[in-house]
């Protein structure tokens, strides 16, 4: 059997321009090719489709992730080549994987088997640069501030509550806290810093969510990097490097355009982490996708408790997206991980953990319908060891939701595996939608969190210290108690505890640390022991990947 590399590096791919024009009419002159299978589509190209009708956006999300996989990507994919299989015209819009996952734990992230999107070796290694581009303008605007200190300080900023930190694209734990400008005073003054991952800095936010260059500016201008000895915000417009950090992201803010292994288009672009951010791709590639084709198939990461609630609650919220239809994946064998099953024993016949573990799945999708309010399929991955006992119990189970359940296999045999996902799917678009956010923009930060941790997490209770109380009471004072709120949590559970699988009830949420994030326009909660700079793990996917004969190896 061959891998995913394998098959991605067999495959015939068409030139970039040829799929732009033949399925979505787009001329080379609006094209800013990267080779022969990528290319950027201009900004005035696309402000000239502001008057075309939108077709249907459909969301793909999935139960909390295990260790054996679902595979969320491979199904967006393979649904969107399945769209076209069956006579309509579909576009795909995913996030740019993040290089710490790729060599860290998770290895490429471009799809699978015969669902995958392509160049997959330079989408998972650098692509166009985007990720380099906003790292640049987040440490820029880092470097203006230690800069602005060292000169004289004229704006009053407390080194002690500066806000604004560096980022790398890797898993790095040895950076999370670290302390700067050391060596004397030609280099500042010292204080302590650390690092997040590029995917969770402020400027990916800010990028995803921007509609133009112009809020893309004003957006980074609004950055709060800190405050003075009298508590009062220090903008990155007061530094004016809103100016400098637009001029490097002006070329990445351009939609990335490349193609499936069937040769059907695919917009790449922007990539958080929807555990320590919004985890969508961008507005802009998303927006551009519906004034192009009939159907748009996006995903929201990881689960539905947390990619796809802030897909509805900040992506939706902030851009006007409303989705038709949802589609929520899984696999038997992960069910019975969160039923209990050993991951060495998941490929054997085990009723009784699946029959515990259906409850995420339940979750999931009770979710979706009552608190999201879109109609929603659940597609399974078919595995060869999933039996008819395991299969009929899910059928029974997901038959009592009101919820259709498809076999999809789409990893082993293209776009025609997912067929009948995508009949259900253009069904699901022609119903009415009852699409409805999980607070009120008037709810205060407070009560934003606690009806997301009870409604979405079935939390009992949300707690925070005192000092953190007390933050988020000045948030609110000062202003910005209308932003939504982005949970940065653990992605394996309902709860904060990585450990505990299945649904979840009456755990406490307890709210460790608030960020304001005024440029992106919404408050981080972060919640439990989740990092905003990851680590690696003991054996790390970077020591499968290696360059073998002018070949990536082990690329996922």
């Amino acid at each position: 059997m061959l891998s995913d590399i394998e098959i991605a590096q067999a495959a015939t791919m068409h030139k970039v321009s040829k799929v732009a024009q033949e399925r979505l009419g787009i001329a080379d002159e609006h094209l800013e090719p990267y080779g022969h299978y990528k290319a950027k589509v201009s900004l005035k190209y696309i402000d000239s489709l502001a008057n075309k009708p939108d077709g249907k956006l459909i969301l793909v999300t999935a139960i909390s992730p295990t260790p054996a996989g679902e595979g969320k990507t491979t199904t967006t994919v393979g649904l969107g080549d399945a769209l076209n299989h069956i006579g309509k015209k579909a576009v795909i819009c995913l996030r740019e994987p993040s290089l710490g996952p790729v060599f860290g734990v998770k290895g490429g992230a471009a799809g699978g088997g015969y669902a995958q999107v392509v160049p997959m070796e330079d989408i998972n290694l650098h692509f166009t640069g985007d990720f380099n581009a906003i790292a640049l303008a987040n440490n820029l605007l880092a470097a203006m501030i230690d800069n602005h200190i060292h000169h004289g300080n004229e704006l009053g900023i407390d080194v002690r509550r500066i806000q604004w930190r560096r980022v790398v694209d890797m898993n790095d734990r040895a950076l999370r806290d670290v302390v700067v400008s050391l060596g004397g005073t030609a280099n500042g003054y010292p204080r302590e810093d650390g690092f997040d991952i590029v995917v969770a800095s402020e400027v990916m936010a800010i990028f995803c969510l921007a509609t133009s260059l112009e809020d893309l500016k004003n957006r980074l201008g609004n950055i709060v990097i800190g405050y003075t000895r009298e508590n009062k915000a220090v903008y990155a417009r007061d530094l004016n490097a809103h100016g400098a950090m637009t001029v490097l992201l002006k070329d990445a803010i351009q939609p990335n355009l490349v193609q499936t292994l069937e040769n059907n288009p695919a917009f790449i672009h922007g990539g958080p982490f929807a555990n320590i951010a919004h985890g969508c791709n961008s507005v802009i590639a998303t927006k551009t996708a519906l004034k192009l084709a009939d159907y748009v198939v996006t995903e929201a990461g990881f689960g539905a408790d947390l990619g796809a609630e802030k897909f509805v609650d900040i992506k939706c919220r902030k851009s006007g997206l409303r989705p038709s239809a949802a589609v929520i994946v899984a696999t038997v064998r992960a069910m019975k991980y969160h039923g209990g099953a050993d991951l060495k024993t998941i490929t054997q016949e085990n009723v009784e953990a699946l029959d515990k573990g259906i409850v995420n799945l339940e979750r999931h999708v009770e979710n979706v319908q009552k608190h999201y309010g879109i109609p929603c399929v659940v597609s399974i991955n078919k595995f060869t060891s999933d039996t008819k006992a395991e299969l009929d119990l899910l059928y029974s189970r997901m038959a009592k939701l009101g919820v259709p359940v498809v076999l999809a296999t789409h990893w082993g045999e293209g776009g025609k595996g997912a067929a009948e996902l995508a009949k259900i799917v253009v069904g699901l678009c022609d119903q009415p939608s009852g699409f409805q956010f999980v607070y009120d923009e008037s709810d205060s930060l407070w009560d934003k969190m606690n009806k997301i941790a009870k409604k979405i997490y079935r939390a009992s209770d949300v707690t925070a210290d005192t000092k953190v109380r007390n933050q988020i009471k000045k948030l609110q004072e000062d202003g910005y108690g209308h932003y939504p709120v982005c949970v940065a949590k653990t992605q394996s559970s309902f709860s904060t505890d990585a450990s505990v699988r299945g649904a979840p009830v009456n755990h406490v949420v307890n709210v460790r640390e608030v960020r304001l994030a005024a440029g992106a326009e919404f408050i981080v909660m972060i919640c439990g022991d989740i990092m905003t700079m990851p680590g690696l793990p003991k054996i790390p996917s970077a020591n499968k990947i290696d360059l073998v004969d002018g070949k990536v190896v082990g690329l996922f």
